[in-house]
């Protein structure tokens, strides 16, 4: 059977058509929720990472997130925490997007002692996956906010999670971890702890390594100064090729340390700057001599600015392929 010339032309664009569709639809989808539409921003902490299967994790939802109903958020199926400060787990909240400004953004609405995080937990109905000795108190925490204590789930250092395709791992960062009185319930307690200047303590920090359906392994660093871990565990044995990295100093490493993690310690395909602590951008471009400035420049992988509201994506190998 002869094939004509047309015939055949047609057939394989149809394939390249098909080809190209498929490896759109095996992207992983990176959307910041800072305080303000297309900016980096001072307090700016959260993202949602989206799996070709349609699986929503959000991490570290902070006080950008407005709240459980953000229209921006969506479906979520997870929510990871990193360590219980208040920037992190959610003590207060914007009202919505763009309140306030870029560098001191409108957190008015309280949260504690439930917390945002919780909040969007509960009335998403998604699993809240922790390490060290959260589990037990976040299982109250839910309870008492109308959820089921069963969506809170464990996984300590070495042990995972699966959620759809996404398997879910924790890693040691180093930092500390005290709640703040805020969060307690019961008022004596709180006040105990407030008058002596202390926090509860519920264990070490982690960070988070990602394992996607396309073979994308992404390192959420969380809160961290350098670690041994960050070659030995997150580049050695997990392999990670995109790193999401706090970068605010003082904190957390600063803008030269976090571009030693990378070039020398994880050596990802790509790198997500975050936690910055400071107006990183004006009009969606990075301020010149700011810590994210010094960053962009010391590393030697493809750096990306988390744009609030602006998705990027990420085939397996760690490379952004659209939204850069």
């Amino acid at each position: 059977m002869r094939v004509s010339k047309f015939a055949l032309a047609a057939l394989v664009a149809g394939v390249a058509i098909t080809t190209a569709g498929a490896v759109t639809a095996q992207t992983v989808k990176v959307t910041p929720l800072g305080s303000h539409d297309g900016e980096f921003c001072r307090l700016d902490r959260a993202m949602v990472f989206e799996d070709p299967d349609g699986t929503r994790i959000l991490y570290d939802a902070g006080r950008t997130v407005a709240g459980a109903g953000d229209p921006r958020l969506g479906r979520i199926d997870a929510v990871l925490l990193s360590h219980v400060h208040g920037d992190h787990l959610g003590d207060r909240h914007i009202p919505a997007a763009n309140a306030g400004e870029c560098g001191r953004p409108d957190f008015s609405v309280a949260a504690a002692p439930t917390s945002n995080s919780v909040n969007i937990v509960v009335a998403k109905g998604a699993k809240f996956i922790v390490g060290a000795e959260m589990a037990s108190f976040f299982s109250g925490k839910v309870k008492n906010a109308g959820g089921d204590p069963k969506l809170v789930q464990l996984a300590r250092y070495g042990a995972s999670r699966k959620v759809g395709g996404v398997t879910i791992a924790t890693v040691p960062a180093v930092h500390s971890n005290g709640l703040n009185p805020a969060f307690i319930d019961n008022a004596d307690h709180a006040a105990m702890l407030k008058d002596e200047g202390l926090t509860a303590y519920v264990g070490p920090p982690s960070g988070y390594v990602l394992s996607f359906s396309n073979g994308l392994v992404a390192y959420l660093s969380g809160d961290t100064g350098i670690t041994a871990e960050q070659e030995l565990v997150v580049r050695r044995h997990y392999g990670a090729n995109l790193a999401v990295i706090n970068i605010g100093d003082v904190f957390t490493t600063g803008p030269a340390e976090a571009a030693y993690v990378i070039n020398e310690l994880v050596k990802p395909a790509s790198v997500i700057p975050s936690h910055a602590n400071e107006v990183a951008t004006q009009g969606g471009r990075v301020v010149a001599g700011s810590r994210t400035d010094t960053f962009l420049k010391a590393v030697k992988v493809p750096a990306h600015l988390p744009l609030s509201g602006k998705t990027m994506e990420f085939d397996g190998k760690g490379k952004c392929v659209s939204g850069c």
